[in-house]
């Protein structure tokens, strides 16, 4: 985990290790879309134009997910939330505000909607793989303890390990996975959450025991790596499915149509990320009215409903045979 890569001289500025990868992601998706986008258009300033849209609305909407699922990081602290470069973007959240978007200005100008999402959400992917190493540097979007070979231990007073000493009702844990006594925080609020204190703060005894000792934090999947290669492996598939559909986009062939890369991008990340999300153990439990799966993750949620929209896309498509057109 390394959450800050290095600080600028002279101006003490902290460069965080979640904004350059989102960057990386980001350079390598907009290469990516813009080879891509040859096969639709010879004007690169419209796929321009589409790229800062969807990363426009993306960032918006992923982080306006992120804040309302989280916000009580952000009381008292409210100019916080514009530091994406510290972490904290929700992927559904900016699909559901980019797709919209880029919709909407793709109709506006008469362009051909559908090849333009197939090559997007090939894009988005390599983004994702990128941001999810992110992730794995700031040490958000964590696993639950395991006991395998390959799992990763975070340090002191890291997201991971604020969870595992504190209990976290919203996932149905009423004691924490790590019991601390109370010398090891500043105060323990009314919720019987603990807030602990800097690294620095505790004795050369304490300082022991939460890095090699009894007290150090429990060794977790590594979710975020499992995410970026999730992440890289629906890229690498996605591409070879849209690269077929370009050769029997003339035909009635089931999957041949345009659109249906982006059809199958939402039902093959929605499974996924049901599965990953089983790892993980940051996300509360939803027992709301909007969700099918009761007792399960707001994501595992959205997961299924991205499956079943993909399914309705992919029969919605297969209908529509597009017109020929290239702008």
């Amino acid at each position: 985990m390394h959450p800050e890569l290095f600080k600028i001289p002279l101006i003490n500025y902290t460069v965080h290790s979640f904004g350059p990868m989102v960057v990386l992601g980001f350079t390598f998706g907009f290469f990516l879309i813009r080879r891509l986008s040859r096969h639709i258009t010879s004007d690169p300033q419209v796929i321009y134009n589409v790229i800062l849209y969807c990363l426009i609305s993306g960032v918006a909407g992923a982080r306006t997910f992120y804040v309302v699922h989280h916000l009580y990081q952000f009381r008292g602290n409210w100019p916080s939330i514009i530091a994406t470069w510290q972490g904290g973007l929700e992927f559904y959240g900016g699909v559901i505000f980019a797709v919209p978007v880029i919709f909407f200005y793709l109709r506006h100008y008469k362009l051909p909607i559908r090849p333009y999402l197939d090559i997007l959400a090939i894009g988005l992917m390599t983004g994702l793989a990128f941001g999810r190493i992110g992730c794995f540097l700031n040490g958000c979007c964590f696993g639950k303890p395991t006991n395998l070979p390959w799992a990763v231990r975070f340090p002191y007073d890291s997201f991971v390990y604020n969870s595992q000493v504190n209990p976290n009702l919203k996932r149905n844990r009423p004691e924490p996975q790590l019991q601390l006594s109370s010398d090891y925080f500043i105060y323990i609020d009314e919720k019987g959450t603990g807030y602990l204190k800097p690294f620095e703060d505790l004795s050369s005894e304490q300082q022991f025991e939460v890095t090699k000792g009894i007290y150090r934090c429990l060794p977790v999947h590594p979710t975020q790596l499992y995410s970026s290669a999730n992440a890289a492996l629906l890229c690498i598939l996605l591409y070879f499915f849209w690269r077929r559909s370009l050769k029997t986009a003339a035909t009635k062939k089931l999957f041949s149509q345009p659109g249906h890369t982006f059809a199958l991008a939402f039902i093959l990340y929605g499974i996924t990320r049901f599965i990953l999300e089983s790892l993980r153990d940051d996300n509360p439990f939803e027992h709301a009215w909007w969700a099918i799966c009761k007792g399960a993750t707001v994501s595992q949620n959205i997961g299924i409903y991205m499956v079943i929209i993909g399914i309705v896309l992919v029969v919605l498509f297969q209908k529509i045979v597009p017109k020929q057109t290239k702008s």
